[in-house]
């Protein structure tokens, strides 16, 4: 479980200071809860979402454990390093938007065309409780030939869980390599 610290002042020398100790700013929001501000360690905080299992993970800051779900980060324009994310606590039967990551699977027909894969969004917005949302959606790319492409539209439809992005947006094509 990822241990958090809890930041009793929001200032700037103070944020400083704690990126400079290599902890990553955070502030933590749900429906009808008190925003938390908080700060993690920066090395911690990035294993941790790269080897989570589902959209939510759980955190322990200052005694209190909650899961949570990444909604937004901040990055530094030019060195690339994390400085600021946004996390909001996943509540069961809350209704909100969420990002699911998408998963191909198989080898398309048309890489032996000369085409490569290309996956336009690698997360799709959708609007579900946390219990119903999946960890991934998975995609069969195997039929696709050189031109293909999968919509929104094209994608199984999942109980309780609406797409929010336009359904004429492709997700994954199989274009021409270069």
């Amino acid at each position: 479980m990822l241990e958090g610290i809890l930041r009793e002042s929001i200032g700037k020398p103070v944020t400083k200071g704690l990126r400079r100790d290599g902890y990553l700013i955070a502030n933590i929001y749900g429906k009808g809860l008190e925003n938390i501000h908080a700060a993690f360690k920066m090395n911690d905080f990035i294993r941790t979402v790269r080897n989570k299992e589902s959209v939510a993970f759980p955190v322990s800051i200052a005694g209190n454990e909650m899961n949570l779900v990444v909604q937004g980060y901040e990055s530094h324009p030019v060195s690339g390093n994390l400085l600021h994310v946004d996390l909001m606590v996943a509540q069961p039967g809350v209704v909100t938007h969420y990002h699911i990551p998408v998963k191909p699977v198989g080898s398309p027909i048309g890489l032996k065309n000369k085409g490569m894969l290309f996956v336009a969004k690698k997360r799709l917005r959708v609007k579900a409780a946390i219990e119903n949302i999946p960890n991934f959606i998975e995609i069969n790319v195997a039929p696709l030939d050189l031109g293909d492409s999968v919509l929104v539209r094209d994608l199984p439809r999942i109980e309780n869980v609406t797409f929010t992005d336009s359904e004429r947006v492709a997700v994954l094509s199989v274009i021409k390599a270069k």
